[in-house]
């Protein structure tokens, strides 16, 4: 199974966030997608979902369910976490199970991977924003979904809870899945591969480090308008 994504562009808000973006996950792999706040990487995992309309370029899933979407065959985790409050905590997880299409199957594995084992009858109003996250992630290993979209999937968890989703992610990948995960730090994955959206574009003539694209063109501008850098008579 491999996800390819090529020369996509995204725009939102008449802002174009970024273009010509192409990369390849395999079976087996993970990519962090990293950058600045507001350089796309949440509109990227949303464009692979099929939440969001690409601007242009083409994305693609091969060696899944051919009859399916992208969409149908991954999990989409964002900043939140998609839950009833009313509902408890094994009852939110009931019903996400029989949402995504998954008949009648024991969930205290699940709560039990997650350590949420003691709370299955405690309303999720009740749950810490950690312990949220946490129930949120059991949907991932209750229904079996190659694909795995993570935006900031540790940004509340503790150290335990760190290490809780370190694992399933692994064995996700031992499995033959693929994980995009957007994050601004570690997430536990020592050996996902990473691209960095906003990252500034390298000059074809100097080795040093090249200015931000955005960041280069408001010197441009400002060099214009005090006439620094143009020729004297």
């Amino acid at each position: 199974m491999q996800l390819s994504v090529a020369d996509l562009t995204c725009r939102r808000g008449g802002r174009e966030l970024f273009s010509s973006l192409s990369f390849a996950l395999a079976a087996g792999e993970a990519l962090v997608v990293t950058g600045r706040n507001g350089s796309g990487k949440s509109s990227l995992l949303r464009l692979v979902a099929g939440l969001l309309h690409a601007e242009g370029g083409r994305i693609s899933l091969t060696g899944g369910n051919a009859e399916a979407s992208i969409g149908e065959q991954a999990h989409y985790l964002g900043h939140q976490d998609a839950l009833k409050p009313s509902l408890t905590v094994q009852e939110n997880l009931r019903f996400w199970s029989a949402y995504l299409g998954l008949e009648e199957k024991p969930l205290a594995l699940a709560l039990e991977c997650l350590g949420l084992g003691e709370l299955v009858d405690l309303p999720a109003a009740y749950l810490s924003a950690g312990q949220r996250r946490r129930l949120s992630l059991a949907r991932l290993i209750t229904v079996q979904r190659p694909l795995w979209l993570l935006d900031e999937p540790a940004s509340p968890l503790d150290a335990e809870g760190h290490a809780r989703l370190a694992e399933l992610m692994q064995l996700h990948l031992t499995r033959g899945g693929l994980i995009l995960a957007a994050a601004h730090g570690d997430i536990g994955l020592p050996g996902a591969k990473e691209i960095k959206l906003g990252a500034s574009i390298p000059s074809p003539t100097y080795p040093g480090p090249a200015r931000d694209t955005h960041e280069s063109a408001q010197v441009g501008q400002a060099r214009r308008a005090t006439g620094e850098g143009q020729g004297g008579g």
